[in-house]
């Protein structure tokens, strides 16, 4: 007898259905095709066992599996469920008639229980789209596949369990989420808040604007001065995440398997902070089984590196090309896969490898030779893709010791949408450009032009302070963010004068002298 069950195969973000053909005959071999792994081949002994802990054995018979189509890799122990049911419809010891009507993924226990599986989103808009009645899933992947409207998604915690539900036996209430309201209900919920920073003023400026531009930024100071607690602090006065982007991103973080159980989408724009020994593969993706790496985990989000130039010169270097396409593709002998990773880069970093290079509060031990090596190893090309440079102080103990809370980042991202909605406005017949910090240099041209008197400013500071010949159309991205925050139609001298105090490490003599 032939039967067929339908699961689904994801290969980086492209999710292909895969129709799983169990054909049995008399004899006693078993056969498996379809370019399945290990994991996939490993399934029979699971299956074998899992059906006699429920009360069912393995047939005894020459048994044929088929996982079309069979030029496509299949991976990882999601097959489990869908196999285990096409040999029992096929050695009939149930019914078969609503296979047709339902895709089902789920690795199998040894005593039969559903265990979750990744990717369970993409698979689900999948099935919709290939106008499947339902889906079956384990139980703890059930609200993450309910997201998807028009389809019924099916959480089973036992292979008996799914048993039932095809043989008509017991009817379960389809799970259902109520995406919109959680979506809207959480997004303002953040664990921290700019009322807690103490002073840096200037700083929570420079991350203002570059929330508002979408500027990659850098922060330069010493140990303590509260680089790393003002980085984690930026996603709380981003722009809310759209629900479009939300589904493309939680789809990433399905596929990787960093969502929660009582998760359905994520509603607010993902902070990644990977450690200083991250490979190249874990920050790009790739591996056996292709994953997202750390950039697109932070896709529509931030990647905040701290303690940037402890970070190996090859790893840092593989980040040009996504900051640039914000898309990167994973290229390797047996696949080729593409992720998303459009995020914003935050940088943290000491001016020198003690820390304390123009402290006037310590006293820097490092020879200049140090720190010059120390400043290099972070390359130029990457350094010109970074818009923002910010030098932070330590906060004095007058303004430490203030108990009045600081502004609270409700108040900074209302500044922020609504500069960001000026963007929008501007980029509307622009595809692919939300925000200033993408803007091409044609772009520059008809946009962020300077007039006369602007324009002699940005002259004067480039041949005073010997600014780099690439900080000109960064000065310009800035400034026409400046000026959007201010609601200023045109760039004028003040919003140039300040995003060139925004280009320290572009300064000819910047390691000659105290911060």
């Amino acid at each position: 007898m032939l039967v067929k069950t339908y699961c689904a195969a994801v290969n980086g973000l492209e999710v292909t259905t895969v129709t799983i053909e169990v054909s049995m005959s008399r004899g006693v071999m078993y056969h498996l095709t379809g370019l399945g792994d290990v994991a996939v081949k490993e399934s029979r002994d699971r299956i074998a066992a899992a059906l006699q802990n429920n009360g069912y054995k393995f047939p005894v018979a020459d048994i044929t599996v088929n996982m079309a189509p069979a030029d496509i890799r299949k991976e990882g122990s999601g097959y489990d469920l869908p196999l285990a049911i096409a040999i029992l419809a096929a050695n009939e010891k149930m019914m078969s008639d609503r296979l047709k009507d339902y895709m089902m993924v789920g690795e199998l226990g040894l005593d039969g229980k559903i265990q979750p599986i990744r990717g369970a989103l993409p698979i689900a808009i999948k099935a919709r789209a290939e106008h499947f009645k339902g889906l079956i899933v384990p139980k703890q992947n059930e609200r993450e596949a309910a997201v998807v409207n028009n389809l019924d998604v099916y959480g089973m915690e036992t292979l008996s369990d799914v048993i039932s539900f095809l043989n008509c036996q017991t009817e379960p209430e389809p799970c259902f989420v109520d995406t919109r309201r959680e979506f809207y209900e959480q997004q303002a919920h953040f664990d921290v808040d700019f009322s807690d920073v103490r002073g840096q003023e200037s700083v929570k400026r420079a991350l203002e604007v570059a929330a508002a531009g979408g500027h990659n930024i850098i922060m330069i100071g010493p140990p303590g001065s509260g680089k790393s607690m003002l980085a984690k602090r930026l996603p709380s006065i981003l722009p809310p995440l759209s629900l479009s982007e939300s589904l493309e991103t939680t789809q990433i973080h399905s596929i990787a398997g960093k969502l929660s159980r009582d998760t359905s989408l994520i509603s607010q724009r993902p902070f990644r902070s990977p450690h200083h020994t991250i490979s190249q593969v874990a920050l790009v993706g790739g591996g056996n089984n292709p994953q997202p790496g750390e950039i697109s985990l932070a896709h529509n989000g931030v990647l905040f590196l701290d303690e940037m130039p402890e970070l190996s010169r090859s790893v840092l270097e593989v980040l040009r090309q996504p900051l640039e396409d914000r898309v990167i593709t994973v290229s390797r002998a047996k696949y080729n896969v593409e992720f998303p990773c459009s995020f914003m880069l935050v940088a943290s970093m000491n001016p020198c490898p003690c820390g304390y290079y123009g402290d006037p509060n310590h006293h820097c031990v490092c020879t200049p030779g140090q720190i010059q090596r120390y400043m290099n190893k972070i390359s130029g090309p990457l350094l010109d893709r970074i818009d923002i440079h910010c030098e932070i102080q330590a906060v004095p103990f007058a303004e430490l010791s203030n108990m009045k809370p600081g502004e609270p980042s409700s108040a900074i991202r209302e500044r922020v949408i609504k500069a960001r909605q000026i963007q929008e406005a501007r980029f509307k017949d622009y595809k692919g450009i939300h925000c200033n910090a993408q803007m091409t240099e044609r772009m520059l041209h008809e946009f962020a032009e300077p007039d006369a008197a602007s324009l002699d400013m940005l002259r004067m500071a480039m041949e005073r302070l010997k600014l780099s010949a690439r900080a000109y159309s960064r000065i310009l991205k800035v400034a026409r963010t400046i000026a959007d925050l201010a609601g200023s139609e045109k760039i004028e001298s003040m919003h140039i004068a300040e995003a060139i105090g925004y280009r320290n490490l572009d300064r000819g003599d910047w390691a000659e002298r105290g911060i």
